[in-house]
């Protein structure tokens, strides 16, 4: 059982109904996010906890664990930026409310927001190099080149930093098609999270 919601193409079940191996993941979800619901997102996958229980795995690798070597605000300016590179307006809202929780500009966000190009955002050379990488993990991963590595790891970011912003940014490839490919970024442009105020309950983990 699931409700439907208009132009989604598969159930969502609430969180009110929601049992067994599913109501727990709704409950790990709330507890690690910080959030006072279930995003989505996450329900996208309701009805198949098994592949729910993946997406949860790699959502919290990024941006739940203790491992992590970007800053947040980093992980989520990647986040943002991809779903943008890759037309996802849904995750590009719900990431840009993130970023802007963990320190982000409203001058950030709102150019991830409407800029074509990562030279168009309001960031430094070094953070720029980059963000010049997530965007070619976006647009054509297969054409990233030794000398394209090279060129970031000169501005001063290291292997494993470098790992984590790809493996992001590949992440989000993979949602931002869920979330488009099942009808919820066409028909919900701004997600919960997203029109969340800072003084909603909740903390963002």
């Amino acid at each position: 059982m699931g409700d439907q919601v208009p132009g989604v193409r598969v159930p969502l079940i609430d969180e009110a109904e929601a049992a067994g191996r599913t109501a727990e993941l709704y409950d790990l979800i709330k507890s690690r996010t910080g959030l006072p619901f279930v995003p989505d997102m996450f329900r996208l996958m309701s009805s198949r906890p098994d592949l729910m229980e993946v997406l949860i795995t790699g959502y919290g690798g990024v941006f739940l664990g203790e491992a992590a070597v970007l800053p947040r605000a980093t992980r989520e300016m990647i986040s943002a930026w991809s779903s943008k590179v890759n037309g996802c307006p849904y995750c590009v809202g719900t990431h840009n409310w993130f970023l802007s929780q963990f320190g982000g500009s409203e001058e950030l966000t709102r150019a991830i927001a409407t800029a074509n190009k990562p030279s168009e955002l309001p960031i430094d050379a070094r953070t720029l190099a980059l963000m010049e990488l997530v965007t070619q993990v976006c647009t054509g991963a297969h054409r990233i080149t030794d000398e394209d590595w090279d060129r970031v790891a000169e501005a001063g970011w290291s292997n494993e930093e470098m790992l984590e912003a790809v493996f992001t940014a590949g992440l989000f490839a993979f949602i931002n098609r869920l979330v488009d490919g099942f009808g919820l970024g066409t028909t919900v442009t701004r997600s919960r999270i997203s029109r969340q105020s800072d003084g909603d309950e909740g903390t963002a983990a």
